[in-house]
């Protein structure tokens, strides 16, 4: 018996009979047909800002570049002609695919709302007439640190304490409480906390070899991590065993050194700690020196020794180890530059004046300035261009009377401007630059020789101070970062010492 064989059109006719089979067929052929078209015509929509990265987020001086992304691909010059910032902020352009980067080329000024508009653009397809496939407009908004500061009271109910004030919201907070006395302090990177050193007020024996390290929140909030009201205050040493002398916080807040000496014998057992976070102190099996500054990079640590500058190492295991280089012509390190490139040093010269000079990690060194006065400061802008002085005129050899002045080295142009000079003022003076590089703190102190009092604070040639006033100097550099004309001081509402603006 024979069986008829199906055809095999038939058993495809009978499958594109089932329902399900005819949707999919229907939709792979407009799929296709799109394609075609899209292909032919081009994508038509209307190209976005994806992301903002600074959007709505507090930046500091440390913030300086931004990216945009978008969603296709941009012809690059009508984004660049149609951004804006408001109030400007001049920057340089880079792009790589759909991202754009503007770096600045000066810090955002403290204190200032921004805004960043960008409409008009267009993607790298679509043509200068058609507008209807323009970028759809973007607004986005960051802002800048609050322009505050931290200082030292000298009024009676606030003297040695340890005091907050922020310009931008005109408010004043004291810190630490008024049974201590604040004889040093330096501030913490993100601005949240203040590492000080005190001596019980109401110990009428304790003396400057009496101090304990402690920390104490500002309450500032820059980055949405901070919870800790203000004036909350931990012990970081105690002198029960070693006398604190002076200290170094290093800039990412992770390390702090100190030089210590055992209150029982304090010939021998004299040198530099090292204090992490979450940890021990660990005595630094350096040699002794002077006065050391922690570079930039937060891993060395730059300190007088001998007859010139050590640079040894402070990452972990190798603390104490062989010095990594040595400068055995200066006699005191001033600073480094926020990129840690170059320093400045001070060379102590055979016919007794001062020489200013800038080392850079490679290349020769450049003497700045010779003086026969003092050179008490010196602190490099954000750029690292300017080069602020806090300098002395020696103007009476015999009684040796030293008159300070303010000047700003311009490093570019290989230039000086005097910005400010005091007729009559003692040399004990202490000047902030601030974090975006407009603004320069100082004290002008009035001090007595009277030392009796445990609650006076002292200056750092150990007289009495019994007021101060706060000044600021004030525009030093406009938005692009050049010198401002003439800035004027401006004497502050608030009497204190020892001005330091926060980061």
């Amino acid at each position: 018996m024979s069986h008829p064989m199906s055809h095999p059109i038939s058993k495809l006719k009978s499958t594109f009979s089932q329902p399900l089979d005819k949707v999919a067929i229907s939709l792979c052929v407009a799929l296709a047909v799109l394609t075609i078209l899209l292909l032919l015509g081009g994508d038509r929509s209307v190209p976005r800002v994806r992301d903002f990265s600074w959007s709505d987020r507090t930046v500091s001086a440390n913030d300086r570049a931004f990216i945009l992304t978008f969603t296709r691909p941009m012809n690059l010059n009508s984004v660049e002609e149609n951004l804006t910032i408001d109030p400007p902020l001049p920057g340089k352009i880079s792009w790589a695919g759909r991202r754009m980067a503007y770096t600045l080329e000066y810090p955002a000024s403290y204190g200032t709302d921004y805004t960043l508009r960008l409409a008009s653009a267009r993607d790298r397809f679509t043509e200068a007439s058609d507008t209807e496939h323009f970028l759809d407009p973007f607004e986005g908004t960051f802002q800048s640190h609050d322009r505050a500061f931290v200082y030292l009271g000298s009024e009676e109910t606030e003297r040695g304490q340890l005091i907050l004030y922020n310009f931008t919201r005109d408010a004043k907070i004291v810190l630490t409480p008024a049974d201590l006395t604040v004889m040093d302090f330096q501030l913490y990177p993100d601005g949240d906390r203040v590492l000080f050193s005190a001596i019980d007020r109401g110990n009428r024996d304790a003396g400057l070899t009496d101090t304990q390290l402690f920390t104490v929140t500002t309450g500032l909030d820059f980055d949405d991590t901070n919870t800790e009201p203000p004036g909350k205050i931990d012990r970081v040493l105690d002198n029960q065993t070693y006398q604190n002398l002076q200290f170094a916080l290093s800039p990412d807040g992770s390390t702090i050194v100190v030089q210590r000496a055992n209150r029982k014998n304090p010939g021998a057992d004299f040198g530099l700690w090292v204090v992490r976070d979450g940890q021990a102190p660990k005595k630094f099996e350096a040699l002794p020196g002077g006065e050391f500054v922690i570079a930039p990079n937060s891993q060395e640590l730059a300190i007088a020794q001998g007859q010139g500058i050590a640079l040894i190492s402070l990452a972990k295991g190798d603390e104490g180890n062989e010095p990594l280089q040595f400068f055995p012509q200066y006699g005191r390190i001033m600073g480094f530059t926020n990129d840690g490139n170059a320093a400045v040093m001070v060379k102590f010269n055979t016919d007794y004046t001062r020489s200013l000079f800038l080392v850079p990690s490679s290349g020769d060194p450049q003497e700045l300035l010779n003086t026969t006065g003092s050179i008490l400061q010196a602190q490099f802008d954000p750029s690292g261009r300017y080069l602020y002085c806090l300098l002395t005129e020696l103007i009476e050899a015999e009684e040796y009377i030293e008159r300070p002045y303010i000047l700003a080295l311009d490093l570019e142009n290989e230039t000086s401007r005097e910005l400010l000079r005091f007729e009559t003022s003692p040399i004990d003076l202490h000047m902030s630059l601030s974090p975006d590089g407009r603004a320069i703190l100082f004290d002008r102190l009035l001090t007595d020789t009277d030392t009796n009092r445990p609650d006076v604070p002292l200056t750092d040639s150990g007289d009495a101070i019994a007021s101060s006033q706060l000044w600021a100097l004030f525009p030093l550099a406009t938005a692009d970062g050049e010198l401002a004309p003439q800035p004027q001081p401006e004497r502050l509402p608030l009497d204190g010492f020892r001005p330091r603006w926060l980061p």
